[in-house]
């Protein structure tokens, strides 16, 4: 956890080191992957979770989907980053202004299947009413409760001591990455 944070205090200020991004450390990597870390994340272009945490190629196993929603695709794919490539948090990260979890909020009919990110995202929309900071966090808190109680690989992992799962949200404005209470997952 503390690598993470440490990236993003740089990233912040302004002072990152961009760790293994070089194509040395591509070839070094280039027949097996360990990531420390596991993410999902929300597909906005505007959060590049290697950029603003200030890791690099191979440190972070990365799954993003708009809204940041653990659906079966990502729980799968984040079971292969924990228990196959072995990285020992897993992360959930929202961000401040999600047109997903905004979108959920106005209740208006949308195009194609983008409703198809409401049912994941409206139980936070529900429990704290028309708040979307509040909003946002608590997505966090129950997509990580999600990933945590769906998957019994995730959850052996977890009550085993091999895992961790924490959330934050990233601040669109300051880049910073800020935690977000996880309640018992």
């Amino acid at each position: 956890m503390e690598l993470l944070y440490q990236g993003n205090r740089r990233f912040v200020a302004g002072e990152t080191i961009e760790p293994h991004r070089n194509l040395s450390r591509l070839k070094e990597i280039a027949d097996r992957q360990t990531p420390f870390a596991a993410f999902l994340g929300c597909a906005d272009s505007r959060v590049p979770i290697e950029i603003i945490f200030d890791q690099g190629f191979g440190d972070l196993f990365v799954t993003r989907i708009a809204g940041n929603v653990a659906t079966s695709e990502n729980i799968g794919s984040l079971e292969f980053g924990t228990q196959v490539l072995g990285a020992k948090v897993l992360y959930v990260l929202g961000h401040t202004n999600c047109g997903a979890v905004a979108a959920t909020m106005k209740r208006e009919p949308v195009p194609g299947q983008i409703s198809s990110l409401f049912q994941f995202i409206r139980p936070a929309v529900r429990s704290v009413g028309n708040d979307l900071d509040a909003a946002v966090a608590q997505n966090v808190r129950l997509q990580a409760q999600t990933l945590a109680e769906a998957s019994p690989v995730l959850a052996e992992r977890i009550r085993c001591g091999n895992l961790i799962v924490a959330g934050g949200v990233y601040d669109l404005a300051t880049g910073r990455v800020t935690p977000v209470s996880l309640d018992g997952t």
